[in-house]
Protein backbone atom coordinates (compact mmCIF):
# COMPACT_ATOMS: atom_id res chain seq x y z
CA UNK A 1 0.00 0.00 0.00
CA UNK A 2 2.72 2.37 0.47
CA UNK A 3 5.96 3.44 -1.38
CA UNK A 4 7.82 4.67 1.63
CA UNK A 5 10.77 6.00 0.08
CA UNK A 6 12.33 9.15 1.51
CA UNK A 7 10.92 10.86 -1.74
CA UNK A 8 7.57 9.93 -1.17
CA UNK A 9 7.42 10.79 2.68
CA UNK A 10 7.38 14.57 1.91
CA UNK A 11 3.91 13.59 0.28
CA UNK A 12 2.81 11.92 2.96
CA UNK A 13 3.62 15.23 5.18
CA UNK A 14 1.33 17.24 2.97
CA UNK A 15 -1.72 14.97 2.87
CA UNK A 16 -2.09 15.58 6.75
CA UNK A 17 -0.97 18.83 6.68
CA UNK A 18 1.97 18.96 8.80
CA UNK A 19 3.20 22.43 6.77
CA UNK A 20 -0.19 23.81 7.62
CA UNK A 21 -0.63 23.61 11.62
CA UNK A 22 -3.45 25.77 11.78
CA UNK A 23 -5.92 22.42 12.27
CA UNK A 24 -3.37 21.26 15.12
CA UNK A 25 -3.67 24.10 17.14
CA UNK A 26 -7.28 24.36 16.85
CA UNK A 27 -7.58 20.87 18.16
CA UNK A 28 -4.77 21.40 20.74
CA UNK A 29 -6.11 24.56 22.87
CA UNK A 30 -9.31 23.05 23.92
CA UNK A 31 -7.66 19.56 24.97
CA UNK A 32 -5.04 21.70 27.01
CA UNK A 33 -7.77 23.73 28.60
CA UNK A 34 -9.34 20.22 29.62
CA UNK A 35 -6.25 19.09 30.78
CA UNK A 36 -5.56 21.76 33.00
CA UNK A 37 -8.79 22.13 34.24
CA UNK A 38 -9.12 18.58 35.42
CA UNK A 39 -5.49 18.46 37.00
CA UNK A 40 -6.15 22.17 38.60
CA UNK A 41 -2.15 22.67 37.72
CA UNK A 42 0.21 20.86 35.28
CA UNK A 43 -1.52 17.56 34.17
CA UNK A 44 1.00 14.58 34.78
CA UNK A 45 3.54 14.22 31.93
CA UNK A 46 2.73 10.76 30.56
CA UNK A 47 -0.98 11.60 30.52
CA UNK A 48 0.26 15.45 28.70
CA UNK A 49 2.15 13.72 26.22
CA UNK A 50 -0.30 10.87 25.16
CA UNK A 51 -2.60 14.36 24.78
CA UNK A 52 -0.85 16.20 22.40
CA UNK A 53 0.47 13.19 20.39
CA UNK A 54 -2.81 12.00 20.23
CA UNK A 55 -3.96 15.24 18.79
CA UNK A 56 -1.66 15.66 16.29
CA UNK A 57 -2.07 12.09 14.99
CA UNK A 58 -5.98 12.50 14.93
CA UNK A 59 -5.85 15.52 12.98
CA UNK A 60 -3.26 13.91 10.57
CA UNK A 61 -6.09 11.08 10.06
CA UNK A 62 -9.18 13.47 9.67
CA UNK A 63 -6.67 15.74 6.88
CA UNK A 64 -6.34 12.41 5.30
CA UNK A 65 -9.55 11.15 5.75
CA UNK A 66 -11.27 14.40 4.61
CA UNK A 67 -8.93 14.30 1.32
CA UNK A 68 -10.24 10.90 0.56
CA UNK A 69 -13.96 11.83 0.59
CA UNK A 70 -13.53 15.16 -1.00
CA UNK A 71 -10.88 14.23 -3.95
CA UNK A 72 -13.67 14.83 -6.63
CA UNK A 73 -15.19 17.92 -5.04
CA UNK A 74 -11.56 19.42 -4.72
CA UNK A 75 -10.79 19.29 -8.16
CA UNK A 76 -13.37 21.96 -8.96
CA UNK A 77 -11.97 24.30 -5.46
CA UNK A 78 -9.10 26.39 -6.91
CA UNK A 79 -7.44 26.21 -3.48
CA UNK A 80 -7.46 22.48 -2.95
CA UNK A 81 -7.06 21.77 -6.74
CA UNK A 82 -3.36 21.06 -5.96
CA UNK A 83 -3.63 19.06 -2.77
CA UNK A 84 -1.30 15.42 -3.23
CA UNK A 85 -4.20 13.22 -3.54
CA UNK A 86 -6.23 15.41 -5.24
CA UNK A 87 -3.25 16.09 -8.13
CA UNK A 88 -3.13 12.75 -8.48
CA UNK A 89 0.67 12.68 -6.57
CA UNK A 90 -0.49 9.89 -4.41
CA UNK A 91 -3.50 7.20 -4.48
CA UNK A 92 -6.46 7.00 -3.09
CA UNK A 93 -5.52 3.66 -1.17
CA UNK A 94 -2.21 5.49 0.15
CA UNK A 95 -4.58 8.00 1.72
CA UNK A 96 -6.77 5.90 3.76
CA UNK A 97 -3.60 3.44 4.86
CA UNK A 98 -2.00 6.94 6.35
CA UNK A 99 -5.28 7.38 7.86
CA UNK A 100 -5.76 3.91 9.53
CA UNK A 101 -2.04 3.71 10.65
CA UNK A 102 -1.78 7.30 11.95
CA UNK A 103 -5.62 6.75 13.71
CA UNK A 104 -4.33 3.30 15.24
CA UNK A 105 -1.14 4.51 16.60
CA UNK A 106 -3.51 7.31 18.26
CA UNK A 107 -5.94 4.43 19.86
CA UNK A 108 -2.83 2.74 21.21
CA UNK A 109 -1.47 5.72 23.11
CA UNK A 110 -4.89 5.67 25.15
CA UNK A 111 -4.07 2.13 26.23
CA UNK A 112 -2.66 3.06 29.87
CA UNK A 113 -5.88 4.96 30.78
CA UNK A 114 -9.24 4.17 31.98
CA UNK A 115 -12.25 2.25 30.32
CA UNK A 116 -14.05 5.70 30.60
CA UNK A 117 -11.24 7.00 28.30
CA UNK A 118 -11.41 4.27 26.05
CA UNK A 119 -15.25 4.57 25.68
CA UNK A 120 -14.51 8.42 24.53
CA UNK A 121 -11.85 7.62 22.27
CA UNK A 122 -14.04 5.71 20.29
CA UNK A 123 -16.90 7.69 20.12
CA UNK A 124 -14.15 10.63 18.81
CA UNK A 125 -12.89 7.91 16.47
CA UNK A 126 -16.41 8.07 14.85
CA UNK A 127 -16.63 11.68 14.42
CA UNK A 128 -13.25 11.93 13.27
CA UNK A 129 -14.65 9.68 10.40
CA UNK A 130 -17.99 10.83 9.46
CA UNK A 131 -17.32 14.30 9.36
CA UNK A 132 -16.36 14.96 6.43
CA UNK A 133 -19.58 13.27 5.24
CA UNK A 134 -21.33 16.18 7.04
CA UNK A 135 -20.67 18.50 4.40
CA UNK A 136 -23.02 16.80 1.90
CA UNK A 137 -26.09 16.89 3.84
CA UNK A 138 -26.26 19.19 7.10
CA UNK A 139 -26.85 22.49 7.25
CA UNK A 140 -23.98 23.92 9.88
CA UNK A 141 -21.10 20.98 9.58
CA UNK A 142 -19.25 23.41 11.58
CA UNK A 143 -21.11 22.74 15.11
CA UNK A 144 -19.99 18.86 14.07
CA UNK A 145 -16.33 19.82 13.62
CA UNK A 146 -16.96 21.80 16.76
CA UNK A 147 -17.80 18.59 18.65
CA UNK A 148 -15.19 16.56 17.01
CA UNK A 149 -12.44 19.16 17.69
CA UNK A 150 -13.63 19.47 20.92
CA UNK A 151 -13.65 16.16 22.17
CA UNK A 152 -10.40 15.70 24.15
CA UNK A 153 -12.11 17.76 26.76
CA UNK A 154 -14.57 15.16 27.85
CA UNK A 155 -11.65 12.48 27.09
CA UNK A 156 -9.39 14.55 29.65
CA UNK A 157 -11.67 14.64 32.55
CA UNK A 158 -12.21 11.19 31.94
CA UNK A 159 -8.69 10.46 31.88
CA UNK A 160 -7.78 12.51 34.75
CA UNK A 161 -11.31 12.53 37.07
CA UNK A 162 -13.23 9.28 35.95
CA UNK A 163 -15.55 11.72 35.41
CA UNK A 164 -17.27 14.42 33.28
CA UNK A 165 -18.21 17.12 35.35
CA UNK A 166 -20.65 20.03 33.97
CA UNK A 167 -18.13 22.64 33.76
CA UNK A 168 -16.65 20.21 31.22
CA UNK A 169 -19.58 19.73 29.30
CA UNK A 170 -20.03 23.60 29.18
CA UNK A 171 -16.36 23.67 28.13
CA UNK A 172 -16.89 21.79 25.05
CA UNK A 173 -20.40 23.70 23.94
CA UNK A 174 -18.19 26.77 23.69
CA UNK A 175 -16.02 24.97 21.57
CA UNK A 176 -18.81 24.01 19.67
CA UNK A 177 -19.82 27.72 19.66
CA UNK A 178 -16.20 28.29 18.57
CA UNK A 179 -15.90 26.44 15.84
CA UNK A 180 -19.21 27.48 14.63
CA UNK A 181 -17.16 31.24 14.25
CA UNK A 182 -13.99 30.06 13.26
CA UNK A 183 -15.13 27.72 10.40
CA UNK A 184 -17.76 30.02 9.14
CA UNK A 185 -14.94 32.31 8.91
CA UNK A 186 -13.14 29.99 6.80
CA UNK A 187 -16.04 28.76 4.96
CA UNK A 188 -16.28 32.06 3.50
CA UNK A 189 -13.25 31.92 1.58
CA UNK A 190 -14.76 28.90 -0.48
CA UNK A 191 -18.06 30.32 -0.64
CA UNK A 192 -18.78 30.77 -4.20
CA UNK A 193 -17.54 27.57 -5.22
CA UNK A 194 -19.37 25.38 -2.27
CA UNK A 195 -22.09 26.72 -3.42
CA UNK A 196 -22.02 26.11 -7.61
CA UNK A 197 -20.79 22.25 -6.04
CA UNK A 198 -23.98 21.76 -4.03
CA UNK A 199 -22.09 21.54 -0.49
CA UNK A 200 -23.17 22.70 2.86
CA UNK A 201 -21.43 25.45 4.83
CA UNK A 202 -22.66 27.54 7.97
CA UNK A 203 -21.26 30.68 5.73
CA UNK A 204 -24.12 29.45 3.03
CA UNK A 205 -26.89 28.76 5.58
CA UNK A 206 -26.00 32.24 7.36
CA UNK A 207 -26.01 33.65 3.96
CA UNK A 208 -26.19 38.16 4.15
CA UNK A 209 -26.02 37.54 8.46
CA UNK A 210 -22.83 35.29 7.89
CA UNK A 211 -20.62 38.02 9.54
CA UNK A 212 -23.68 39.04 12.63
CA UNK A 213 -23.51 34.80 13.39
CA UNK A 214 -19.96 34.97 13.40
CA UNK A 215 -20.43 37.88 16.16
CA UNK A 216 -23.40 35.94 18.08
CA UNK A 217 -21.02 32.57 17.99
CA UNK A 218 -17.69 34.19 19.11
CA UNK A 219 -19.86 36.18 22.49
CA UNK A 220 -21.94 32.17 23.28
CA UNK A 221 -18.48 31.44 23.30
CA UNK A 222 -17.43 33.65 25.66
CA UNK A 223 -20.47 33.76 27.98
CA UNK A 224 -20.34 29.81 28.22
CA UNK A 225 -16.51 30.23 29.10
CA UNK A 226 -17.12 32.25 31.99
CA UNK A 227 -19.86 30.08 33.60
CA UNK A 228 -17.67 27.54 33.30
CA UNK A 229 -14.68 28.99 34.62
CA UNK A 230 -17.13 30.34 37.47
CA UNK A 231 -17.83 26.42 37.87
CA UNK A 232 -14.18 25.80 38.53
CA UNK A 233 -14.24 28.80 40.47
CA UNK A 234 -11.47 30.77 37.99
CA UNK A 235 -10.78 34.51 38.94
CA UNK A 236 -9.45 37.65 37.92
CA UNK A 237 -6.96 36.29 35.76
CA UNK A 238 -9.11 33.82 34.06
CA UNK A 239 -11.57 36.51 33.27
CA UNK A 240 -7.91 38.73 31.69
CA UNK A 241 -7.53 35.77 29.47
CA UNK A 242 -11.73 36.16 28.25
CA UNK A 243 -10.80 39.59 27.61
CA UNK A 244 -8.09 39.03 25.56
CA UNK A 245 -9.93 36.50 23.78
CA UNK A 246 -12.75 38.88 22.95
CA UNK A 247 -10.60 41.99 21.76
CA UNK A 248 -9.28 39.47 19.40
CA UNK A 249 -12.62 38.23 18.02
CA UNK A 250 -13.92 41.98 17.64
CA UNK A 251 -10.40 41.95 15.57
CA UNK A 252 -12.04 39.12 13.36
CA UNK A 253 -15.15 40.72 12.74
CA UNK A 254 -13.04 43.99 11.60
CA UNK A 255 -11.39 42.30 9.67
CA UNK A 256 -13.98 40.01 7.75
CA UNK A 257 -16.63 42.88 7.55
CA UNK A 258 -16.04 43.51 3.60
CA UNK A 259 -15.98 39.53 2.90
CA UNK A 260 -12.77 39.58 1.02
CA UNK A 261 -11.41 36.63 0.55
CA UNK A 262 -7.98 36.75 1.94
CA UNK A 263 -9.79 38.88 5.11
CA UNK A 264 -11.52 35.80 6.04
CA UNK A 265 -8.86 33.25 5.75
CA UNK A 266 -6.55 35.87 7.83
CA UNK A 267 -9.07 35.68 10.72
CA UNK A 268 -9.68 32.01 10.31
CA UNK A 269 -5.99 31.41 11.02
CA UNK A 270 -5.39 34.21 13.86
CA UNK A 271 -7.85 31.72 15.63
CA UNK A 272 -4.73 30.18 17.20
CA UNK A 273 -4.61 33.24 19.62
CA UNK A 274 -8.33 33.27 20.51
CA UNK A 275 -7.68 29.89 22.14
CA UNK A 276 -4.15 31.06 23.33
CA UNK A 277 -5.82 33.62 25.09
CA UNK A 278 -7.99 31.27 26.84
CA UNK A 279 -5.73 28.82 28.00
CA UNK A 280 -3.57 31.23 29.14
CA UNK A 281 -5.97 32.48 31.42
CA UNK A 282 -6.62 28.64 32.68
CA UNK A 283 -2.99 28.43 32.95
CA UNK A 284 -2.39 31.16 35.31
CA UNK A 285 -5.46 29.98 37.89
CA UNK A 286 -4.70 26.93 37.93
CA UNK A 287 -0.67 26.61 38.09
CA UNK A 288 -0.21 29.93 39.89
CA UNK A 289 -3.03 30.16 42.41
Amino acid sequence: MFNLSWSRLPLYAKLIRLDKPIGIMLLLWPTLWALFAASDGWPAWPVFFIYVAGTVLMRSAGCALNDYFDRDVDLHVKRTESRVLTAGLIQSKEAIGVAVVLGAISLLLILPLNGLTWLLALVAAVLAVTYPLFKRFFAIPQAYLGIAFGFGIPMGFASIQHMIPLAAWLMLLANVCWAIAYDTEYAMVDRDDDVRLGLKTSAITFGQYDIFFVGVFYLLTIVLLLISGHLFGWGMFYWIGLGCAGVIALIHLYWIRGRDRMACFKAFLHNTWFGCAVFAGIFVETVFR
